[in-house]
C-alpha cells in the first residue's frame, strides 16, 4: 500500500462513518472537522520527504487490516477488574480510558472545589465556554496532517480543568488501555487547562492488555495560564504489535512552568511529538525523555520549542538505549523569535547502541533571530565506555552486571528529573527491569485475562 492509497482508505473510512461520528459528537467538536478534512487531503500521510518524518517511515506501521470503533466498547466485566494499577505510596485520582473513550464508570472523591475531570465529549456540552476557548486552538491542522486526522475522527478523551489558585495535591493518573479482540485504530483527544497560579501533577500510563495490534493517534492540548505549573509524566508500555503517534501541544503564558517526562519502555512504533509555545515572559518549559528499543522497535521523538516572548527558558534532554535491530530518532528544534530577548535554551540528545544492527538518527537544531540569547545544543551516539566497563570488571563485577550498572547510570539522569518521589522510585524499578530484558507490565498492575 502506498501513502496515497492509505490516505484514500482513511478518507473513505471517514466518509462512511461521518454521519454517525457527528451524531455522537457536539456541534463544537464537529465544527473543526471540515477544515481538518481539507488539511488532511492537502497534506496527506507524512513520508520521509517531510523533514519532520525524515527518519520515520510511517507506512511500515500504519497500513493494515484494522477495525475502527465509533462507540465505546461494551465489556462483560468491569474495566477496573481487568486492569488495576497501584503504584506504592502514590495516591492518585485514577481516570480510565478504553480504546480512546472515557470510561463511564470513573468516579472521583475529595476533589478540590472547581476542579473538573470528565469526558471531553461531555465537557463540550456542559462547559462549552471553556472548551470552545481552547479546543483546536493550539493544534494547527494546517501544518500537521496527523493532527488533522485526529481532529477528523476525534470523539472523546479526557478533559481536565484546574481552577485559579488551586493546588491539586494528589496527582491525576490517566490510564489509556487498549483492549480488543480485533486489530484496532484508536483516536484519542485530550484537553487540559491550568488557570492562573494553579498547580497539578499528571501521570499518563499507556498499556495494551492483549496481543492484538493497535494504531493509536493521540492528541493532547495543554494551556497553562499565568503562574501555573504542570508536571506531566508519560509512560509507554505497549505490546510489540502496536503503534502510537502522540502529539502534545502546549501553550504557556507568563511565568508558567511545564515539565514533561516521557519514559518509553516498549511498543512497536512509538512517535512522540512535542510542540510548545512560550507565549508569555518568564515561561519555562522542560522536556525530558528516555526510551529503550530492541527487536524491530522504532522510537522517535520530535520537539519544537518556540520562544515567542522575552526572558523564557527551555531545557531538553532525551536519552536512548537501543539493542537488536531497533531504530531510534531524535529531531529537535529551538525557535527564538526576533523580540525574544534574554532567552535561555538548551537541548541535548545522547544515545547508546548495544548491537551492531541498532541505529539512531539525531538532528538537534537552533533557529535564532535575536542576538541577546544563550542557546546550546548537542548530540552523541556511541557504545558503552570500555574503560568504565574494564574498571568495573577489575573490581570483581561480572560483565552483564557491569553493563547493567553503566546503562542504569546513563538512564538515571532523566529519571531523576521526575519530581514525584514515589513515582520516581517506581520508574527506577521499571527501568531496571527493562534493562534486564524483562518486558512485562509493572509488578503492581494486575491483569486478569
Amino acid at each position: 500500500m502506498t501513502t496515497i492509497e492509505l490516505q484514500e482508505e482513511l478518507t473513505n473510512l471517514y466518509n462512511d462513518r461521518s454521519e454517525t461520528i457527528k451524531k455522537e459528537s457536539s456541534e463544537l467538536i464537529n465544527s473543526f472537522r471540515n477544515k481538518a478534512f481539507e488539511d488532511f487531503q492537502r497534506l496527506g500521510i507524512p513520508t520521509r520527504k517531510n523533514e519532520q518524518y525524515k527518519y520515520t517511515d510511517l507506512m511500515n506501521y500504519l497500513a493494515g487490516d484494522y477495525t475502527y470503533e465509533i462507540a465505546p466498547a461494551k465489556l462483560s466485566v468491569k474495566l477496573e477488574e481487568l486492569f488495576k494499577c497501584d503504584i506504592p505510596e502514590l495516591d492518585t485520582h485514577i481516570v480510565l480510558v478504553l480504546n480512546g473513550f472515557y470510561y463511564n464508570q470513573n468516579s472521583f472523591s475529595a476533589l478540590p472545589e472547581g476542579i473538573i475531570i470528565s469526558s471531553l465529549a461531555e465537557a463540550s456540552l456542559k462547559y462549552p465556554e471553556i472548551v470552545n476557548k481552547h479546543y483546536g486552538q493550539y493544534a494547527d491542522t494546517s501544518l500537521d496532517s496527523l493532527a488533522a486526522l485526529n481532529t477528523l475522527f476525534a470523539q472523546d478523551g479526557i478533559f481536565i480543568y484546574i481552577p485559579k489558585n488551586c493546588i491539586l495535591k494528589r496527582p491525576i493518573q490517566i490510564i489509556n488501555i487498549g483492549y480488543s479482540h480485533k486489530n484496532l485504530r484508536v483516536t484519542s483527544r485530550n484537553l487540559i487547562i491550568a488557570d492562573k497560579n494553579s498547580t497539578a501533577s499528571i501521570l499518563v500510563c499507556d498499556h495494551t492488555l492483549c496481543k492484538q495490534s493497535f494504531i493509536t493517534n493521540s492528541l493532547t492540548e495543554l494551556f497553562l495560564d499565568e503562574g501555573s505549573r504542570i508536571d506531566y509524566v508519560k509512560t509507554q508500555n505497549e505490546n510489540g504489535n502496536s503503534s502510537q503517534i502522540s502529539n502534545t501541544f502546549i501553550q504557556q503564558k507568563e511565568n508558567s512552568v511545564f515539565t514533561t517526562n516521557s519514559i518509553t519502555l516498549h511498543g512497536g512504533l512509538i512517535r512522540n511529538n512535542i510542540f510548545a509555545k512560550l507565549d508569555g515572559e518568564g515561561a519555562q518549559n522542560n522536556s525530558y525523555g528516555l526510551f529503550f528499543g530492541d527487536d524491530n522497535q522504532h522510537i522517535a521523538n520530535f520537539t519544537h520549542i518556540h520562544h515567542a516572548k522575552p526572558h523564557c527558558t527551555s531545557d531538553q534532554l532525551f536519552k536512548g538505549i537501543l539493542d537488536g535491530n531497533s531504530t531510534g530518532a531524535f529531531n529537535g528544534k529551538i525557535l527564538v523569535d526576533k523580540f525574544a530577548v534574554k532567552t535561555l535554551a538548551y537541548q541535548k540528545n545522547n544515545n547508546i547502541l548495544l548491537s551492531k544492527t541498532a541505529r539512531v538518527n539525531t538532528k538537534p537544531q537552533l533557529e535564532i533571530y535575536n542576538d541577546d540569547v544563550k542557546c546550546s545544543h548537542g548530540a552523541t551516539v556511541g557504545q558503552l565506555d570500555n574503560d568504565s566497563l574494564f574498571y568495573l570488571r577489575s573490581r570483581g563485577i561480572g560483565y552483564k552486571e557491569a553493563m547493567h550498572l553503566l546503562m542504569y547510570a546513563f538512564a538515571n539522569e532523566v529519571i531523576s528529573k521526575i519530581s514525584l518521589g514515589p513515582l520516581q522510585e517506581r520508574m527506577i524499578d521499571l527501568v531496571d527491569r527493562r534493562l534486564k530484558g524483562e518486558l512485562f507490565h509493572c509488578e503492581n498492575c494486575k491483569i486478569h485475562k
